[in-house]
């Protein structure tokens, strides 16, 4: 068995550029035997090979076609290799072209100069084959890690554009979702005979996980309740839109504040009741890890009596015609995340002149630059501060507060109130059937 040749002597052809023919290589030289020799190794090694006798007749060929190398003598008639390489680079390519110098020149400053102009390497004449080996090798390295980074930036780019078009729909359906979702809050501001109803929503991002409302019991009873839904985004919104028909205001069969009791008659249930019946509901038929937090208040309109549930929601505020504001309730467990919970329902009375304010954590949670959060008692403070703005006005006063606190900084979280101004007794101006109401022990506090 012979022996085989070793390696560095094998007629071998070198790297090829990723998915592509060898390098085209550019050999120019004046001489034509110089020229031939480089060249015949270059073809020996399996590369596509060009010659040019003078650096004006290179320029062309490169003009015209693509050569990826270009090894060129620096002394020359006409055009030398140095302005050659200037001229080289001005040539709008659509790859970078590797530049070789070949030269007698040792000085320091001629190699510095050569560099400055465009070259990157440098091969002394007369040229060593294993020495062109290795340049032409570090050149095709070069090149071959340009045409990688060429390959890795068109995809890239191509993901890019793909993640542009899917979040170019998500976007949109986002958009629609937002559309839907503030369908189900109540317009800002409603005057009614019995007083005036305000809502603030305003979600952190397309849609969020607060919701906000009111329906009537009976012509003289309405339901009023704000809703924290855990996380954000999407599977919260998606939440908040189920709950929204579990209180609907237009389906009595669907909302869990009424009791069918046969012949078309429905019994009004309990805060404490509706909440119980909410949690029931989410530990046996929704599948998720979601919970939420509740306030629902029971207000009837000939008495200024208010039945209200707190479930793990912020503290409802009271403003009193001429007390000044305080917080109701005494927290209660949030609902959806264990079973049997009890849920206690809180009495107090609204003279004409007081506010109902319930509201979401994204108030007091506002925070400033420094990481400070609004708090309880700045938001009593606030409160306060506006007592002489009524509806919308006061809601809108408020968002401007809670936007000066934050310093111009995107609210964190979603941001929902619902406020019931008490301006009379009376009746409700959406007429309802009254309907006995069963009614059980409930704590009390004094109005």
């Amino acid at each position: 068995m012979k022996n085989a040749k070793p390696k560095q002597d094998m007629p071998s052809k070198l790297m090829h550029r990723i998915g592509e023919e060898p390098l085209r290589i550019l050999v120019v030289d004046d001489s034509h035997l110089q020229r031939r020799i480089v060249a015949l190794s270059l073809q020996k090694w399996g590369y596509i090979v060009q010659e040019a006798s003078s650096g004006v007749e290179a320029l062309e060929i490169c003009k015209s076609q693509p050569i990826d190398l270009v090894l060129s003598d620096w002394m020359m008639p006409e055009m030398d290799g140095l302005e050659f390489c200037r001229e080289f680079r001005r040539l709008e390519r659509e790859s970078y072209g590797y530049f070789i110098l070949l030269t007698s020149k040792n000085e320091k400053n001629d190699v510095a100069k050569g560099l400055d102009i465009g070259a990157d390497d440098f091969l002394s004449k007369p040229v060593n084959t294993a020495e062109l080996k290795a340049r032409i090798r570090a050149g095709e390295r070069v090149l071959n890690i340009e045409q990688t980074l060429i390959a890795q930036n068109a995809a890239l780019a191509n993901t890019l554009d793909e993640l542009q078009i899917l979040y170019e729909g998500i976007n949109k359906d986002l958009m629609e979702a937002e559309k839907l979702q503030k369908s189900l809050i109540p317009p800002p501001y409603r005057k009614g005979n019995y007083g005036e109803m305000a809502v603030l929503f305003e979600p952190s991002s397309h849609v969020g996980g607060d919701l906000v409302g009111f329906f009537n019991f009976t012509d003289t009873r309405l339901g009023l309740y704000s809703i924290d839904v855990s996380g954000h985004g999407v599977s919260s919104a998606l939440l908040t839109a189920r709950l929204a028909g579990y209180l609907s205001a237009h389906n009595r069969d669907q909302n869990v504040a009424f009791e069918h009791i046969g012949d078309g008659q429905y019994r009004q249930r309990s805060p404490a009741d509706i909440a119980a019946s909410l949690n029931q509901l989410m530990i046996e038929e929704m599948t998720t890890e979601l919970y939420f937090t509740m306030v629902f208040a029971d207000l009837d309109l000939a008495t200024g009596k208010v039945e209200m549930v707190q479930a793990g929601h912020p503290h409802p505020i009271l403003c009193k015609n001429v007390q000044g504001a305080r917080f109701l309730g005494q927290g209660g467990p949030p609902i959806g995340l264990l079973p049997d919970m009890a849920y206690e329902t809180l009495v107090f009375t609204m003279c004409p002149g007081d506010r109902l304010l319930l509201y979401s954590d994204g108030l007091t949670e506002c925070q400033n630059f420094n990481g400070d959060l609004l708090d309880d008692a700045n938001l009593l403070h606030i409160i306060e501060a506006h007592a002489s703005s009524t509806g919308a006005e006061f809601l809108s006063d408020l968002t401007w507060e809670l936007t000066q606190f934050a310093q111009g900084r995107p609210f964190a979280d979603d941001l929902s109130a619902i406020m019931f101004e008490f301006t009379n007794y009376g009746a409700a101006d959406v007429p309802m059937t009254n309907e006995r109401r069963h009614i059980q022990t409930h704590k009390t506090l004094d109005g």
